[in-house]
């Protein structure tokens, strides 16, 4: 087993305080409750978001407000989170508890979704505090690549939900 190293036990306030942010949006074609069914499925997560290996559920259903799961990542970094916020259909939030990375000092996510006429909106916030100098240093060089990388995974969630909800026939030949 990894070591692991603790992380801040930051609220909800330190996503839209935090030293680094990354904010990412993106129009789904797809309802806030089916949104919420792909975001509480873990099998989904290395599908459109293919830094993450595996999601593992650590505590039992209902989820909500203190639930915990692992995420593993490509990187070999490994974060046991705890949810912060768990409004069904609008809103989820957590934070790394702990990390298999000392590089880490406090890290967030926070998922808004609003209903659209077409689906929803989703606002996707990243929100970090590396540990030491050096991390601090990468995180400003990788910024725009790490920016480019997290929106791009919203148009991954994007093409995943669309083939997972997709109920439409083929069009007939003309």
């Amino acid at each position: 087993m990894a070591k692991t190293y603790p992380c801040e036990r930051v609220d909800l306030i330190f996503i839209d305080d935090a030293p680094f942010r990354f904010v990412s949006t993106v129009d789904l074609a797809i309802t806030p409750e089916q949104l919420f069914e792909v975001l509480g499925d873990a099998e989904s997560w290395p599908h459109w978001a293919t830094v993450i290996t595996k999601v593992t559920w650590t505590s039992p259903e209902p989820r909500g407000v203190g639930t915990t799961r692992t995420v593993d990542m490509r990187s070999g970094i490994s974060g046991h989170e705890e949810f912060l916020a768990w409004e069904p259909h609008s809103r989820m939030a957590f934070r790394f508890n702990e990390s298999t990375s000392g590089s880490i000092s406090a890290f967030a996510e926070d998922y808004r979704v609003v209903r659209t006429p077409r689906g929803c909106h989703l606002t996707w916030v990243m929100a970090m505090k590396p540990n030491g100098i050096a991390a601090r240093i990468g995180i400003l060089v990788g910024r725009p690549v790490m920016a480019w990388m997290f929106q791009r995974f919203l148009h991954n969630l994007d093409r995943y939900a669309q083939k997972r909800f997709s109920t439409a026939s083929p069009t007939p030949p003309a």
